[in-house]
């Protein structure tokens, strides 16, 4: 099993910024690509950035250019960094690891964008 906790969310205007925190506990050898979703309320659960163990990352197009993701293997810890930040940012934000095939997911951490 792998354990994942969130921080880094909270409340911001817009234009602001904001970085969450992912670290991975338990059995977290063998992890593979690290990512964050989020999901906005009424809304489906939808992908941010994902990056995998080698390589490069991977975008939505809402985040290309505004968020950043980082990670540090040495500590399992995948990292979001999102600036200029829009109240349609307004979500729960999730961790999302693969590990050996199997995925797993944080408990999420709301991250509130006001006008």
């Amino acid at each position: 099993q792998v354990q994942l906790v969130e921080s880094g969310g909270g409340l911001v205007q817009a234009g602001g910024s904001l970085r969450l925190s992912c670290a991975a506990s338990g059995r977290n050898w063998g992890i593979n690509a690290m990512g964050w979703y989020r999901q906005a309320p009424g809304k489906q659960r939808e992908l941010v950035a994902v990056m995998p163990s080698v390589g490069n990352a991977n975008y939505a197009d809402s985040a290309k250019g505004r968020f950043t993701i980082s990670r540090d293997n040495a500590k399992n810890t995948v990292f979001l960094q999102m600036n200029s930040l829009k109240p349609e940012d307004t979500a729960v934000y999730y961790c999302n690891v693969d590990r050996v095939g199997i995925t797993y997911w944080g408990k999420g951490t709301l991250v509130t964008v006001s006008p």
